[in-house]
């Protein structure tokens, strides 16, 4: 008996314990009562109404039980068949129940896994807290200890303090007799500060006046020095640059003969060897040879290569814009080499072999042509410049006219036509430039050339007198101005027109 008592005793402790098992998992599923002080919803009543409106869709469609007998047997299968007759019209509220069923469910799922995460943070903020009051208690004792330390430290530094004020007591006892003789003491110091930067002062004053003395004497004695110095040079150097200018010009003045007798002599042998005829072909019969060196002639009479170049740089602003320019007895090819360095396209004509040569060995694109045949030989209008220096006066006087028109056919309109001539309206080129050259047949008036342009379509002519006789004939400028300018004005002149 006592055994069976004892073993359904065992059996309720079991029971009791499943039951506490399942309350607890029932608690964790759905936690309840409050966490961390803080009340949780009670979720038990609305599982039971969850539990009641399931017992509800359940039954939807269902027919209520009744006692046995053919009556009630009849009433049933009339009900029976009533409900499945409208079963097709329940259909949708019995799917609808359970559709609002399984969202009470689903709500009642988020709420009870809201207790469960409220539960959970309560257990993290009690286990926070209980961190934080640990480290607060041991934070509080350190502190403690460092204060009791700091004080302690005071402590000694007071008795520091006191040991130090007491010598500064000690010091100032020793310092009343000090303060009580500081007035004597005063009183010898400045006396023997006043002696001493009298005697100062009066020793500086001695020092500089000698210094001023002393450099006053250096300064004469130098600027006499430098003086005398400076003399001397100058005189040297005036001497030596005297003396190597003197050096200097006797060598100029040999290398100068030298080189011109060279020239000559080496153009002479070149006008030899050009008059003989080769040993094979046809024999030509030689040019005669000119009875001297024309080249050298205009060196002397014209004026050197440089000094020709750099006068008729005065034409270049009318040619500036021509494509096509021809130098009519273009000598040594001075307005050519102008023409190159502008870039411009300009051809020279001539008749002297020497000058063709000398003018292609400056890589210059000269013609030996008659200028009348040259011209014959263009088309018309096939040039946009012609340019003549020191030409026209060689030209037969029936003839000038005759090149005048032929120039104008040849020019394109707009074309550019410069003539430089010897100036008869200045008297002293009759006796002193004109009659030089043997070749010249008579000199051309300005009006007559301005009048055969007009005659021949040339138009916008300018007439400009150049090289002024006094500039080589200083006696000239005795004479009045009005007089000087009307009868000895430009010993050249240039006149210039277009093609109209």
């Amino acid at each position: 008996m006592a055994a069976g008592e004892q073993s359904g005793g065992a059996r309720i402790e079991e029971i009791v314990e499943l039951a506490r098992e399942i309350r607890e998992r029932v608690r964790a599923r759905h936690p309840g009562g409050s966490a961390a002080g803080v009340a949780l919803p009670d979720l038990i009543p609305v599982l039971h109404a969850r539990d009641a409106a399931e017992a509800k869709v359940a039954a939807i469609g269902s027919v209520n039980p009744r006692p046995p007998g053919p009556v009630n047997a009849l009433i049933q299968f009339i009900k029976r068949s009533i409900a499945r007759l409208l079963d097709w019209h329940v259909r949708d509220q019995v799917e609808f129940n359970r559709s609002m069923i399984t969202a009470v469910e689903a709500v009642l799922e988020a709420l009870n896994e809201n207790n469960r995460a409220l539960s959970r943070l309560a257990v993290a903020d009690g286990e926070t807290r209980a961190d934080l009051h640990a480290n607060l208690a041991k934070e509080r004792h350190e502190l403690n200890a460092r204060l009791v330390s700091e004080v302690e430290a005071l402590r000694q530094e007071l008795r520091v303090l006191e040991r130090q004020s007491g010598r500064l007591l000690e010091e100032a006892s020793e310092l009343k007799d000090v303060r009580r003789h500081w007035a004597e003491w005063r009183q010898e110091w400045e006396k023997k500060l006043s002696i001493n930067e009298v005697q100062f002062l009066r020793s500086v004053a001695d020092l500089e006046a000698g210094y001023t003395h002393r450099a006053s004497l250096m300064e004469a004695n130098f600027r006499d020095l430098t003086k005398s110095q400076h003399k001397e040079f100058t005189l040297a150097q005036e001497r030596s640059v005297l003396e190597v200018q003197k050096r200097l010009w006797a060598d100029l003045e040999r290398s100068r003969v030298d080189f011109e007798r060279l020239i000559h002599n080496e153009l002479r042998v070149v006008r030899q060897r050009a008059a003989v005829s080769p040993l094979e072909g046809p024999r030509v019969a030689p040019e005669p040879e000119p009875a001297f060196d024309s080249m050298w002639f205009a060196g002397r009479f014209r004026g050197s290569y440089d000094h020709v170049r750099e006068k008729q740089r005065f034409y270049l602003p009318f040619f500036r814009d021509c494509a096509q320019i021809v130098d009519l007895g273009c000598g040594r090819g001075e307005f050519l080499e102008l023409m190159k360095e502008a870039g411009l396209d300009a051809t020279g004509v001539e008749l002297s072999d020497e000058c063709v040569a000398l003018c292609r060995s400056k890589d210059l694109r000269v013609e030996k042509a008659d200028l009348f045949s040259y011209l014959d030989s263009l088309a018309a209008s096939a040039l946009d410049g012609i340019f003549l220096a020191q030409v026209v006066e060689h030209l037969p006087p029936d003839r000038l006219h005759e090149f005048i028109r032929l120039a104008a056919g040849k020019l394109a309109r707009g074309g550019v036509l410069a003539i430089e001539t010897p100036n008869p309206e200045c008297l002293a080129i009759f006796t002193t430039h004109f009659y030089l050259d043997p070749s010249h047949t008579r000199p051309v008036p300005p009006a007559l050339l301005n009048f055969y342009m007009e005659e021949f379509g040339f138009g916008g002519i300018e007439i400009h007198r150049l090289s002024p006789a006094a500039e080589t004939l200083p006696g000239l400028g005795s004479l009045p101005e009005d007089f000087r300018q009307a009868f000895f004005g430009g010993l050249d002149y240039a006149i210039v027109g277009r093609r109209l």
